[in-house]
């Protein structure tokens, strides 16, 4: 077989590039087109807030979190509803009291049980979540939309994390990253706490504004699940995934005035392109909020973060059922990144 003339080759190589050019630029106008959701009047948004002062942080009980001893869940527990909202199986149960609660199963329960803890730690506001190594529901249905397997024929299940409805809590709709918001520090702060967990998956409606009857409107993460782990999507190896937490890339540049993370990171070319582009390129609109953090705002949340005690992290981690040679190895991380913050 005689051989390819390289003008041949230089030629197709031009149109392949041209054609996935081509490709990339129609996929990027479908998602940077898309309709916006309808944002909350600014008068909705008086007074909100997105960071308090957290007082003590030594102090701060990470085993029990935001919720404390007194709010933990008691069985035992009814069904109410299935939740089809987010990729993760979760359902609405109650308990004993009469209080109602967001089930999750699968891979984020136990991260996300962790980094509540961690972020209110600091002083920004967390759901109530709490761990359970083995939970069983009465009267739960013969077939769930999703996490039927994880259910036995009695309504038990291994390894869930429950979120306590706050009784007058009311959600007023999400909030972007890009602001505005307020309070420049605070929302610099939480991007740095999300690169300390390695949160990658910091979509828009990932976030909720949350108000209270008589009291300011709050901005919350409410979906931390995607935690200790990758700095960017994986899938379920992502998230709580101790390995890969250990060998994640922490802070990427540092100058006199600002600092860079490498979470959210964008996914591998090939994970998410071919596969599903328009989510691919709406992981890269997610990479700047890791980029270019004030340097002093950085420094402050490490100085927050370093009046926590090693028995402090290492309790967020044992709330959330993690074995001791796992709570030690990833308390070490999370005690190695807080050290990094305060070399800045």
């Amino acid at each position: 077989m005689p051989p390819i003339p390289s003008s041949l080759v230089r030629s197709h190589l031009v149109r392949s590039r041209v054609f996935l050019s081509l490709t990339l630029a129609v996929l990027t106008l479908s998602v940077f087109a898309a309709p916006v959701k309808k944002s909350l009047r600014p008068e909705a948004l008086a007074g909100a807030v997105i960071w308090q002062d957290p007082g003590d942080v030594g102090a701060r009980d990470l085993y029990y979190g935001p919720g404390g001893e007194k709010d933990q869940p008691h069985g035992p527990f009814t069904f109410e509803k299935e939740d089809l909202d987010g990729s993760n199986p979760k359902f609405v149960v109650r308990d004993r009291d009469g209080v109602k609660w967001k089930v999750k199963l699968g891979t984020e329960a136990r991260p996300e049980t962790v980094a509540s803890r961690l972020v209110w730690a600091v002083g920004y506001f967390t759901d109530e979540d709490y761990f359970l190594p083995d939970f069983q529901v009465q009267e739960m249905p013969a077939h769930l939309h999703r996490g039927q397997a994880l259910v036995t024929a009695d309504g038990s299940m291994r390894n869930v994390r429950l979120k306590r409805y706050l009784k007058g809590q009311e959600k007023l709709g999400p909030w972007s990253w890009r602001g505005p918001i307020g309070d420049a520090r605070g929302l610099n702060g939480l991007r740095v706490m999300m690169a300390l967990i390695d949160n990658w998956d910091l979509k828009d409606e990932n976030n909720s504004i949350y108000e209270y009857k008589g009291e300011h409107p709050i901005y919350v993460v409410s979906d931390l699940g995607a935690s200790f782990g990758t700095t960017g999507n994986a899938g379920p190896a992502g998230k709580g995934n101790l390995q890969a937490y250990t060998h994640a890339q922490f802070i990427t540049r540092a100058t006199p005035e600002y600092v860079d993370f490498k979470t959210p990171s964008r996914p591998a070319l090939t994970h998410l392109l071919f596969f599903n582009p328009p989510a691919y390129l709406r992981r890269l609109r997610l990479e700047s909020i890791g980029r270019h953090v004030p340097l002093s705002d950085a420094r402050w949340v490490g100085r927050m973060l370093a009046r926590l005690s090693p028995d402090q992290i290492a309790a967020a981690f044992r709330a959330a059922g993690y074995g001791p040679e796992d709570v030690t190895a990833f308390a070490a991380v999370v005690e190695t990144r807080i050290a990094a913050l305060n070399k800045l």
